[in-house]
């Protein structure tokens, strides 16, 4: 009777403390589904750290497997030296598809990346009297940066407004605002601080009306061309030079490989129409963002980008573009326990000194790690061993 006169969200009122709360509300959906929550409820996570910070109505807490591959050679700006990168995944054959691949980098002198921008996006969308109304708020907003620089920065300590992109439609416009934001991935600061903007606008410039603070043009959580062209977060290239005599002991060539990823991840994907001109970006980054405690929904954008090869004499030339991989080493699930285990192996946890140190850092650890299981799926593909390697590590014994 008492589970039904108050409701779920109110538990921790009730307890006083989010470890009970979520033992209450395990038992109440237990008693009503009919199913056991047991492993559920099995956490090294105190619950009372999360709830309102990262969690509501919470039961407790899933386990995925986390596998390491390396070591990796990264030689970056941030990142210089041999890493051994955790990757939490239920696919079989993924962490060992990026550690053979680790090992092909390695052997062959490493993976140089540099971060080429870096700028966290949110895009308010406003709307005007007229066209002409439009565009003079779009010259306003030019001739106040400064002011505008000042407002929005009053709300963050580490967030710097670096520049506003205008789009305008009809009586429409929106401003793709976009900061530096240290070593946080930044989605929260820069929200908070094109709010900042919004309200300042209304009041200076009352003509312009806010529609929505997020108008879509930012672009968080969907695939988009804004992004691949413009950036947000880490735009980020790694490449390597892959001995032939290394590939050439696996059975293919650095032609053969060539071959392979100019007609899957260049023809087949522009016939397909792709914001991804790759093998698979996606399975990389997501198993990163999950092990260290990244939004995982931004793997969307994080993970579009474009794999470039060359068949030199010496041996194959491959490049990653990751043009908007957004990630941070403190806030969202950072802090939380194995998840900040997991960027301690990187060497990145928290903030770096300077700030944003650590945040650069792990988007080149990143990038390379992309490149290592780029390759070797591409060097799995011209040796026509995918099938089979899913069949050994992807299915096991029924």
């Amino acid at each position: 009777m008492f589970l039904m006169e108050v409701k779920l969200h109110e538990f921790e009122k009730v307890y006083g403390d989010a470890n009970k709360a979520a033992e209450a509300r395990r038992q109440y959906l237990e008693k009503a589904t009919g199913a056991r929550l047991e492993n559920i409820g099995k956490t090294v996570i105190d619950l009372n750290t999360v709830v309102g910070r990262n969690i509501e109505n919470v039961i407790g807490a899933v386990q995925i497997p986390v596998g390491v591959a390396g070591p990796l050679l990264v030689r970056g700006d941030y990142a210089d030296g041999y890493f051994y990168v955790p990757l939490a995944t239920t696919e079989g054959a993924l962490v060992a598809s990026v550690n053979r691949g680790a090992k092909l980098v390695t052997e062959s002198g490493g993976a140089r990346v540099k971060v080429l921008r870096d700028g966290m996006a949110r895009a308010p969308l406003f709307r005007l009297p007229s066209l002409t109304d439009a565009v003079e708020f779009v010259d306003w907003v030019t001739q106040h940066f400064e002011e505008l620089k000042k407002v929005a920065e009053s709300t963050t300590r580490f967030g710097k407004l670096r520049e506003v992109q205008p789009f305008v439609v009809g009586n429409y416009v929106w401003l793709r605002l976009v900061f530096s934001t240290g070593d946080a991935m930044g989605m929260n600061m820069v929200t908070i601080a094109s709010d900042a903007v919004a309200r300042y606008i209304h009041e200076n410039f009352p003509k312009a009306r806010l529609v929505a603070l997020s108008g879509n043009m930012c672009v968080d959580k969907k695939a988009n061309a804004v992004n691949f062209i413009l950036g947000r977060g880490k735009t980020v290239v790694a490449e390597a030079l892959v001995k032939r005599e290394l590939l050439e002991k696996m059975g293919t060539s650095p032609e053969d490989v060539h071959n392979v990823n100019v007609r899957k991840n260049l023809v087949g994907s522009a016939l397909a129409h792709s914001y991804g001109f790759n093998a698979h970006f996606a399975n990389i980054v997501a198993a990163i963002f999950i092990a260290t405690g990244q939004d995982a929904a931004q793997v969307v954008e994080s993970s579009m980008g474009i794999t470039s090869t060359e068949a030199r004499e010496e041996g194959l030339y491959i490049a990653v573009y990751l043009p908007s991989l957004e990630v941070g080493t403190v806030g969202g699930g950072t802090g939380l326990p194995t998840q900040r285990e997991a960027l301690e192996l990187l060497g990145v946890a928290g903030p770096g000194d300077p700030p944003g140190r650590n945040a650069l850092k792990f988007a080149e650890i990143v990038a390379a790690t992309v490149l290592a299981g780029e390759l070797n799926l591409l060097v799995a593909l011209a040796r026509n061993e995918l099938a089979s390697a899913h069949q050994r590590l992807g299915r096991g014994a029924r």
